[in-house]
């Protein structure tokens, strides 16, 4: 792995500018996280606070976490620091994903045993997470400040896909 440097930061920029959206930018997003910070599994989660789900919109596995899965996140401690606190979330072993996802047999079945969970944030709010996975003890606490770097790139696209609602009151 690498430190990301202003070339990555031109990628995404070009990216984010390019058409096909948003598979362009998750793609380079990806790429530019498997370069700098490093993953087996990847995913990107939108976020719906009405509903306090997540939903998969992109994954580098999408045989075992296909796109459109929904999760609901309400009343846990992962819930409380990622989407409402906005802190990234580090499990560094396999007890630490046990004891945050229900889905945790699957992750340790494909060898996965550390995770690193990116809020995206917008305007004061959560709106998504990226969802990094590896082997045991692969993340760090430089991992974390370079994926609310990366993750910030995000974050039009997932806004771009949020649902407007009728009955919600208008931003100030």
């Amino acid at each position: 792995m690498r430190y990301m440097q202003l070339t990555d930061l031109q990628r995404l920029a070009h990216a984010m500018r390019a058409p096909a959206q948003p598979s362009t930018l998750f793609d380079a997003v990806a790429a530019v996280a498997a370069e700098t910070i490093g993953f087996r599994l990847f995913t990107i989660m939108a976020y719906d606070a009405r509903h306090h789900e997540v939903e998969r919109v992109y994954t580098n596995m999408p045989d075992v976490y296909p796109t459109g899965g929904r999760k609901k996140k309400r009343g846990t401690a992962w819930a409380t620091q990622i989407l409402q606190e906005m802190r990234p979330f580090r499990g560094e072993t396999a007890h630490d994903i046990r004891n945050a996802f229900d889905d945790h047999m699957t992750m340790a079945n494909m060898g996965l045993g550390s995770i690193l969970n990116i809020p995206i944030a917008y305007d004061g709010e959560c709106i998504g997470t990226m969802n990094l996975t590896h082997v045991e003890h692969w993340y760090t606490r430089e991992h974390e400040d370079a994926g609310v770097l990366l993750g910030s790139f995000l974050a039009p696209a997932l806004v771009a896909r949020m649902p407007l609602y009728a009955d919600a009151e208008p931003r100030a």
